[in-house]
């Protein structure tokens, strides 16, 4: 194996490159306790070291750290860990580590945003920002079906309401001009036009 590159990501840090094809970071005084530079070879016992003493302790302590402030999705961890030049294989174990521990439950991560925004979003927009968040539709929709049993989660309609009386919509007197804004206003939140007409006491047209 053989030190292809070292490139300089911060005062204290490296970025070493070994046969052109694995990339991680270092700090500069590992570079001299293991002796890596350019060009030079690095042996399989010295490669096992540096993955296993060193840069898995230090992503599991990265992960660790970022879950004392707050819940992490699986991929928001993985994306974390890219960040930080941590080798594929590193960042696998570190993964499995944090969820058998149950640290990381995308499920229950799921199940605490549905509850938190459930409140004033409807469940296209959820569902949207926890896929965004690298959450999966299974998980979203395991979660759901916690929240629906643990009545953790506003009904839509409910919702629907709550935002016209927000906006002071006079549903007895609106003009048919203002009756669509509304709708319109309303499917853009996210909400689906049978709960919107049903709740405005109106069939689509």
């Amino acid at each position: 194996m053989t030190v292809t590159d070292i490139v300089e990501v911060s005062k204290t840090k490296v970025e070493v490159r070994v046969d052109d094809e694995i990339r991680f970071a270092l700090y500069k005084s590992e570079l001299r306790r293991f002796a890596i530079r350019k060009d030079s070879e690095i042996s399989r016992e010295t490669y096992d070291m540096i993955m296993d003493e060193v840069l898995l302790k230090r992503a599991k302590l990265r992960c660790m750290n970022l879950l004392k402030s707050r819940d992490y999705t699986e991929c928001q961890l993985v994306t974390k860990l890219k960040q930080g030049l941590y080798p594929e294989g590193i960042i696998d174990a570190v993964l499995a580590y944090v969820i058998s521990y149950g640290y990381v439950d995308d499920i229950r991560y799921a199940g605490s945003y549905i509850r938190y925004a459930g409140q004033s979003r409807s469940r296209r927009q959820i569902e949207n920002d926890l896929i965004r968040k690298g959450v999966s539709a299974e998980d979203i929709r395991q979660a759901y079906e916690q929240c629906a049993e643990e009545d953790g989660v506003t009904a839509e309609e409910e919702l629907i309401s709550r935002l016209l009386e927000k906006k002071h919509f006079d549903r007895q007197n609106a003009t048919y001009e203002e009756s669509r804004k509304m709708v319109s206003f309303l499917y853009r939140k996210g909400f689906s036009l049978d709960k919107i007409y049903r709740v405005l006491g109106q069939t689509e047209d």
